[in-house]
């Protein structure tokens, strides 16, 4: 972009040349792209400094908070999806575990994550929920719902189907509430 000296941000630039011109300048005399403003530039060097930011390795002194526990390989699974995304992670050992007697299955770990990367961590695992259950193209309007006895009717929450509480299964797909 910029060539190397401070942005003017009452010029305007070059996006793939880097070329400076005057603010009534629209197009690059050197490759004909259309030229984006000082201001709009120094915003995209901004953003792409916190994303570099943001990539870099967890520090020290980094604010981390735990987003999930599970088996080693689980977890391995998810630190390779959010390092796909740009999000930093630790696999930290829990403490004071019962696995030292062999009824686990397996050490367990927690993924821990800077604490401000937290809601685009949220998001990325949520996208992959839904896309490793197949939950992404199914109505969840009924996911909520909750079977109650003493209620005169019922929502099944795997197919939506309204139905008496006398009955204890969702007579459009069987699932039983017994």
């Amino acid at each position: 972009m910029a060539r190397n000296h401070a942005v003017d941000p009452e010029c305007n630039y070059c996006p793939r040349c880097g070329g400076e011109y005057r603010a009534e300048a629209r197009r690059c005399a050197d490759c004909a792209a259309e030229l984006v403003s000082g201001r709009e530039l120094m915003a995209h060097q901004q953003d792409t400094r916190k994303l570099a930011d943001r990539r870099r390795q967890i520090s020290p002194d980094d604010e981390l908070i735990s987003i999930q526990k599970g088996p080693l390989l689980q977890m391995q699974m998810v630190q390779a999806l959010l390092k796909r995304e740009g999000i930093p992670s630790l696999a930290a050992g829990e403490s004071g575990g019962a696995c030292g007697s062999g009824g686990c299955g397996g050490p367990s770990l927690v993924i821990q994550i800077r604490r401000a990367d937290a809601e685009e961590a949220q998001a990325v695992l949520a996208r992959e929920h839904l896309r490793s259950t197949g939950l992404s193209g199914q109505e969840l309007a009924a996911v909520g719902a909750v079977f109650d006895a003493s209620a005169d009717s019922a929502l099944c929450p795997a197919c939506g189907c309204h139905f008496s509480t006398s009955q204890n299964a969702c007579p459009d797909c069987g699932l039983c509430f017994a």
